[in-house]
């Protein structure tokens, strides 16, 4: 084996992590007897060779060895092997991507296209896992044969040849799972594999193997999905609940055109329970990522009756797409399992459906809610996270959440290894619903020797609810040694006092913006003056020191200066220089907050409209948009910044909340016009406006909600409609 290998100037080489020269002891250690051995060796491969799915010149040179391995019977988890090969060589480069490859891309690109034809040709070899006798083998070849043969046509009849006589339930699920891929990736084959879908899916199939052909259909051919999908799924739910579990094994699946007296003849012939299955290996503490991952994955699929439900549902939400009813019907039965796990599974799609869709989701939230109160710790602590991401669509687990913060006064905080405290979910939530039964939470979290870095988020988000805690924040603000970490400690403090208003910490802000360390000094400094600011009028024995500080900002951001003092003072003669020469910044984002603070000083700033105008094409797109909204306000006039502000909201959604702020109080949204065109159809959307595939942030949710509730007001407020949508 690995003849050749040595004869590979590996040296010359490099991986993410340097020179390859330690590639060929992984493609060894991949062959190793011992189990930890072959884990370290994976994780290397994955974590260098193949560094997040990229491909370099040694990943192509180790190809023919990976092949060796696949090949040889002797070589334990051979399908870990398998499903390397498919990530190196499943990668495609349609027309649209090439396009968009720079000169710095080209050389990764003609890896990218090498490893494909590499493993394409080599592809051939899967054939012979189809019925190998390692289970994992078995297992990846038919996604391996899917995605990257050359060959559709026969790995299809392979892949419906080989479903009857498969013992393997997860591989049995494979193959349903390559047949969806194969209509995906080659849409001539598409009705064939549907029609084979639909047969699986029907009567007198077991219920595993009717979900996973739901599932696919989903994926590739949605219409063909029966019209009471929903009823079909969770009947198969109950089924999968009620029915004792089978190993590997057991219970295998017949050919879509059998008819009953064959199904109860294989039935009958299946393996006993436990036969097939690979010996359970004896594996260390995993130190490895690859290790990590599988330890979890067991942790999870310990004890389930079928662990693979959670995948084939997953699979099935995402094929289901916008069908939003459908999908909350699902999930609301799934929330009412008797099996807890289930009950997660299910809040983790729940959060993904809200996150990503729009629709009414009362009763699943209400359902969510009632997972605070099981003890299964997992659940419930699942069931918080969920609901600390919708603000005010947690509404109807409002009670729920009080009842779960005043049942654990414990768990109001927590800690982390390394990093400062924060709130927990359940305290986050209620807060963020603006629900005065955080306070005692919060006032506990403002009382420990260190205070939880999000505490001042929360309580603006409670506004005039948290008043209770002012008192307790000026002293905590007053106890802040003005050291190097006076910044940590002392921001959530300032930020909660910003959002309160408490114009009573005067002398504590001031001590801080005196006294501010060199250390995180401005950032500092810019808290303080921020809450100076929020006083409005009240902090009026602040502006000397602000006028000051305004003539020698040393470090401290004369723009914010500006803002301070105009918020104070209404001294527009003295802050407009330093606001001007703000547009003068270097940085992009300098300039934008030069730009804000001059719309805020509105027509006392009309002097500055002709430097704004200017800046309605530079090439930074969120200057442009803060430059047209400050226009609009110094000016009194939307003709110039209307067509800016929708320009921007075609070229990039993330910039749409700020937009239609402006807009819903401009008024320019009149019956017919295009503001009311873009806002209408932006009501009309299911899917979230930031809703992203692969990624999402903690505030998906919240901004997009405050998107359709400005979009309704500026219909509102300019056509004397509401919006039908």
């Amino acid at each position: 084996m690995f003849a050749g290998i040595d004869e590979v100037d590996w040296a010359s080489m490099e991986h993410a992590y340097g020179p390859a020269d330690d590639v060929p002891a992984m493609l060894r250690g991949l062959a190793s007897a011992d189990p930890a051995e072959r884990e370290a060796a994976l994780d290397g491969m994955y974590g260098a060779v193949h560094h997040q799915g990229d491909v370099y010149a040694c990943t192509l040179a180790c190809i023919p060895f990976l092949f060796e391995l696949v090949v040889d019977p002797g070589i334990q988890d051979r399908g870990s092997i398998v499903e390397l090969l498919t990530s190196i060589g499943g990668i495609d480069l349609d027309g649209d991507d090439e396009d968009e490859i720079d000169e710095d891309e080209i050389e990764g690109a003609a890896n990218y296209a090498m490893a494909a034809t590499a493993v394409t040709a080599g592809a051939g070899v899967f054939f012979e896992l189809m019925a190998d006798e390692d289970p994992g083998a078995r297992l990846s070849a038919p996604l391996a044969l899917a995605t990257l043969h050359s060959q559709p046509v026969r790995v299809l009849a392979l892949l419906r040849e080989r479903l009857p006589v498969e013992p393997a339930e997860e591989v049995r699920l494979a193959l349903v799972e390559a047949a969806g891929r194969v209509a995906l990736r080659h849409r001539a084959l598409a009705g064939q594999v549907a029609g084979w879908l639909t047969r699986l899916a029907g009567e007198g199939f077991p219920p595993g193997l009717r979900l996973a052909a739901l599932a696919q259909l989903a994926r590739c051919a949605p219409d063909a999905l029966p019209g009471d999908v929903v009823r079909v799924v969770t009947g198969l739910l109950r089924q999968l609940r009620s029915v004792p579990v089978r190993r590997a094994g057991a219970a295998p699946a017949v050919d879509a055109q059998a008819g009953p007296a064959e199904v109860a003849a294989v039935d009958a012939h299946s393996e006993p329970a436990g036969t097939g299955e690979p010996p359970v290996e004896e594996r260390a503490v995993p130190v490895t990522l690859v290790g990590q991952l599988r330890a979890l994955s067991d942790e999870e699929t310990s004890g389930r009756t079928a662990p693979w439900t959670a995948d084939l549902l997953r699979t099935l939400h995402v094929g289901l797409d916008d069908r939003v009813a459908e999908r909350t019907a699902l999930l609301t039965h799934q929330l009412r399992s008797p099996d807890h796990q289930q009950r997660i599974d299910a809040l983790r799609m729940s959060s993904g459906l809200i996150r990503a869709w729009r629709g009414s989701y009362e009763e699943l939230v209400r359902l969510v809610g009632e997972q605070l109160a099981t003890p299964e710790p997992r659940l419930a602590e699942a069931a918080a996270h969920v609901l600390e991401e919708l603000f005010g669509l947690a509404a109807p687990a409002a009670d729920a959440l009080a009842a779960r913060v005043a049942a654990d006064p414990g768990a109001w905080v927590q800690d982390w290894p390394s990093g400062p405290p924060g709130l927990a979910s359940a305290v986050k939530a209620l807060a963020r619903l603006g629900d005065a039964r955080a306070v005692p939470a919060l006032a506990a979290a403002l009382e420990r020797p260190e205070v939880p870095h999000d505490v001042g988020f929360a309580i603006g988000c409670l506004g005039a609810a948290a008043a209770p805690l002012t008192a307790l924040l000026r002293r905590r603000l007053g106890e802040v040694r003005l050291h190097e970490g006076a910044y940590d400690q002392a921001s959530p403090l300032l930020t909660g006092l910003t959002a309160l208003r408490a114009d009573e910490a005067i002398p504590e802000v001031l001590r801080v913006l005196r006294g501010a360390p060199e250390y995180r000094g401005e950032w500092l400094r810019t808290a303080a003056l921020r809450a100076l600011g929020s006083f409005g009028p009240a902090a009026h024995s602040a502006v000397p020191e602000l006028r000051v500080l305004l003539r020698r900002p040393g470090n401290t951001s004369a723009t914010e200066v500006a803002e301070a003092l105009w918020a104070v003072d209404g001294d527009a003669d003295a802050v407009l220089p330093v606001l001007i020469e703000g547009l003068q910044a270097e940085r992009a984002h300098e300039r934008r907050s030069a730009v804000n603070a001059l719309g805020r000083l509105g027509t006392r700033a009309a002097v500055t409209a002709p430097r704004l105008r200017a800046l309605l094409g530079h090439e930074e797109l969120w200057l442009r948009v803060d430059a047209a909204i400050a226009l609009r306000d110094v000016s009194g006039r939307a003709e110039e910044s209307v067509p800016v502000l929708l320009a921007a909201w075609e070229r990039n959604r993330h910039v749409r909340v700020r937009v239609a702020e402006c807009l819903a109080r401009t008024g320019v949204a009149g019956a017919g016009s295009d503001v009311a065109h873009v806002l209408r159809a932006e009501l009309a959307s299911v899917r979230r406006h930031n809703a992203m595939d692969g990624g999402y942030g903690s505030h998906d949710t919240y901004e997009d909600e405050k998107l359709l509730a400005l979009c309704r007001q500026a219909l509102l407020g300019n056509t004397g409609k509401g919006s039908t949508a």
